[in-house]
């Protein structure tokens, strides 16, 4: 069994068998990134650098697979993103063993009196143009993000110039961005305190109108995500799509402040956004998921989406802007809705809301430590924790 091992812009690797399993080093950079080939795949551990493994797996036919085994993993250089897929990586597939933190956060690198400290990148992860589901993310948590912005060595990560690219290819999805026509797969991930200056703290998808299939997350936790504008978990920009299946919105605040599109561009701004946020021209398929204690549930302005056997509780945390009552759904333009359980406001314009459908004044949730609803109101509806990783 043999591998080789790319490092920059020739193979400088060299490789060494250690418990039944091909080691590569890269060499001659600022910080040396090791992975180990086993038959099942790329294997990264604390100290090694991830994106190496993947490139690895890009280039292999047969056995696209990394696993980052438990640990903190840092930027080694202030860019734009921890790591990153594009079109060369399709099928590649990143997989936590045992207790990942992919974080943008490097105190070491984060210059003293930065607004943004300890963050130096952009995005945890960047999923860029020419990507199916079959790209997979699963079993990592994704945090410390900060509103760091840079534009440096853009080709390095979307080498695609077809889909063009504004500020919010930038700006926004602190933990995840994904962009282009681009639909991966994100599963038992938990994206959590990560903050951006515009929109998306957690995840922003920006397909772009390219008329990408859905981005699908499944049992997923959105946890303590902040923005200054919209959509604090979870952006959907115009002309974008996903499935969030089995997922937790919980402590999670838009609105943090003025929203400065608005005031570059003229047109009323966003004052009293979600935890979701679905623009006109996008579509959310929302199954099965709680949102608790975040400032405001879900607004969409798509007209198009559907909410089945969700539970809306209880999103009255504060914010800027608190003169403006909080909500649990805001359905300006309609939508479907069916199984869900209500225990707040619901904006509903449109009449979406048939509600022999759903439950509206439940009784409180009485949630366990994981979000599990103890109330028999809530039996049929909402999130409900998945297995844990188990260790290889």
């Amino acid at each position: 069994m043999g591998t080789s091992f790319r490092c920059g812009r020739r193979l400088t690797g060299a490789g060494r068998w250690r418990s039944g399993g091909w080691v590569g080093l890269c060499l001659g950079v600022a910080t040396a990134a090791a992975w180990e080939y086993r038959p099942d795949g790329y294997h990264v551990r604390p100290g090694d650098e991830i994106q190496p493994a993947l490139q690895a797996a890009a280039g292999n036919q047969t056995n696209k697979t990394v696993w980052v085994h438990a640990g903190v993993y840092r930027p080694s250089s202030p860019r734009q993103a921890l790591i990153w897929f594009h079109r060369s990586h399709e099928g590649v597939r990143l997989e936590g063993v045992g207790e990942v933190t992919l974080t943008a956060a490097n105190p070491d690198l984060a210059s003293a009196d930065s607004p943004h400290r300890p963050a130096v990148v952009n995005h945890v992860v960047y999923f860029g143009h020419g990507l199916s589901s079959n790209t997979v993310l699963r079993g990592v948590r994704v945090t410390g993000a900060n509103g760091f912005l840079s534009r440096a060595r853009t080709r390095q990560i979307e080498p695609d110039n077809s889909v063009p690219k504004n500020l919010f290819f930038f700006s926004d999805g602190g933990g995840i961005k994904i962009f282009g026509r681009s639909s991966p797969r994100i599963e038992r991930v938990e994206v959590v305190d990560n903050v951006t200056g515009y929109c998306g703290a957690g995840v922003s998808v920006q397909h772009q109108g390219t008329g990408a299939p859905p981005v699908i997350f499944e049992d997923c936790v959105f946890r303590n995500n902040r923005t200054q504008i919209t959509g604090a978990a979870l952006d959907l920009l115009a002309g974008s799509q996903a499935v969030v299946r089995n997922c937790l919105f919980v402590g999670n605040v838009a609105n943090l402040g003025e929203d400065r599109v608005a005031q570059q561009s003229g047109e009323p701004p966003f004052t009293n956004n979600g935890a979701l946020t679905v623009f006109p021209g996008s579509r959310a398929w929302v199954e099965r998921c709680t949102f608790t204690g975040n400032r405001n549930g879900a607004d969409d302005l798509g007209g198009l989406s559907t909410y089945l056997d969700c539970v809306f509780a209880d999103n009255t945390q504060p914010g800027t802007r608190d003169d403006l009552e909080r909500y649990e759904l805001d359905l300006p333009r309609g939508g479907r809705v069916s199984g869900c359980v209500f225990r707040g406001r619901v904006l509903d314009p449109q009449g979406a809301v048939v509600w022999a459908d759903n439950r509206r004044d439940a009784p409180p949730p009485d949630f366990d430590p994981q979000y599990v609803p103890r109330s028999d109101a809530y039996r049929q509806a909402g999130y409900r924790p998945s297995g844990v990783n188990t260790s290889r």
